[in-house]
């Protein structure tokens, strides 16, 4: 596990050292480690020996210590052609693993282990990248990374460079080398992110701005919208859909026959999707959710997440007074047991609650995007996924 070294308390003075403060222990990016274990893996090709643990400096300045889990050095061995050749015992390549500690955030990778294996390369080619097995390779435009490249988005590599070069002055070498990353078990864990939609394919990504991980921020699955946002409008799609799980994104598909790379895992984030959109604009955006959820998009929430925001019954009551019902019906929805047990009471009054929380979170959602060239629908369904309300296309 990655432990933090003497005075390198991660996010010291900043989000992350509140969190650690008030019981939420900060984490380590799978950059942070990837640039651990390159670290550690060029001082062994340059001395033959493993630094453990290795301490690196972060982009903002942190300094924390990571024990090497793995570590293996590959030394030439003798010619089959010419066996009076010296044998120097001289690295050839070396490799040194980091298991990735997330803290206390519900991180998919918490626990994966990241290596680095480094080799020589040729002079003048600086650092170059390639992904090992478990770590993904870019198959679609619209990414911060060329097609073809190796899913290690740019402030990791540049971590890696500065680690490298900080090696290289140190140690005398080079810094031209080869640094290919690999996750193991990359690619099935790679299957519970966005990377095959966002067509990373074979494996996971390796991430981090500041290299440290804030517990609960999700800023893994809001970074992934913003992908998703960019692999769209890349693709040229003129219409996407946020969509609060799978159910919903299955009648979003069924109605309007997306294809995979317009769809965007939204969960519980309307509003990354939302401002993201504000200033990256697709011309049509569908939401389609729980009619739960979208009551709260509906009463302004944008953070749709049950311990962030909660289902107003007297929102819905209101609501249904101006759709039509009396007072009793009104009373009735305030005291319901649940959003679904309110949107069906009013059905069976002929009270189109469904359709007025449908145009209420499209009024929300417009408010956000206010000067966007971006026209909004919304689809409410219930949990076997039948259509509960809707409201048309309106905007831009």
């Amino acid at each position: 596990m990655a432990a933090a070294g003497a005075g390198a308390e991660p996010g010291a003075g900043g989000r992350a050292g509140q969190l650690k403060s008030s019981g939420l222990r900060p984490g380590w990016t799978t950059g942070a480690c990837a640039t651990a274990a390159t670290k550690a893996a060029y001082i062994a090709l340059l001395t033959g020996e493993f630094p453990d643990p290795v301490v690196i400096t972060l982009p903002k300045g942190q300094q924390p210590a990571f024990a090497l889990a793995a570590e293996e050095l590959t030394v030439r061995e003798p010619s089959a052609v010419d066996d009076e050749r010296p044998v120097d015992n001289e690295p050839t390549a070396a490799m040194a693993g980091v298991v990735k500690d997330a803290g206390d955030d519900p991180d998919v990778t918490h626990g994966a282990l990241v290596r680095s294996t480094v080799r020589s390369g040729e002079p003048g080619t600086g650092v170059v990248f390639r992904a090992g097995p478990g770590v993904g390779t870019v198959t679609k435009a619209g990414l911060p990374l060329s097609v073809g490249e190796p899913a290690i988005n740019p402030v990791p590599r540049q971590m890696i460079r500065d680690a490298v070069a900080q090696v290289a002055a140190v140690h005398g070498g080079s810094g031209d080398v080869v640094v290919e990353i690999s996750v193991d078990h990359g690619a099935e864990i790679a299957r519970s992110t966005w990377n095959p939609r966002l067509g990373i394919l074979g494996g996971l990504s390796i991430l981090g701005t500041t290299g440290v991980v804030v517990p609960y921020s999700c800023s893994a699955w809001i970074d992934s919208i913003r992908r998703g946002v960019d692999v769209a409008r890349a693709a040229g799609r003129t219409h996407v859909a946020g969509c609060t799980g799978s159910t919903s994104e299955k009648v979003a598909v069924a109605e309007h026959g997306l294809p995979e790379d317009a769809l965007l895992d939204m969960g519980d984030f309307a509003g990354a999707v939302l401002k993201y959109l504000k200033r990256h604009p697709v011309p049509r955006l569908t939401i389609a959710g729980g009619f739960a959820k979208l009551s709260k998009l509906a009463a302004g929430h944008l953070d749709l997440h049950s311990a962030r925001s909660q289902v107003d019954k007297g929102y819905l009551a209101g609501l249904a007074r101006r759709g039509g019902a009396d007072e009793a019906l009104a009373t009735a929805v305030a005291g319901a047991n649940t959003a679904l047990e309110a949107v069906q009471l009013c059905g069976a009054a002929g009270v189109p609650l469904g359709d007025l929380v449908a145009e209420a979170a499209r009024a929300t959602a417009l408010g956000v995007l206010l000067g966007s060239p971006v026209a909004v629908d919304v689809i409410c369904i219930d949990r076997a996924g039948t259509v509960v309300g809707r409201a048309e296309p309106l905007g831009a």
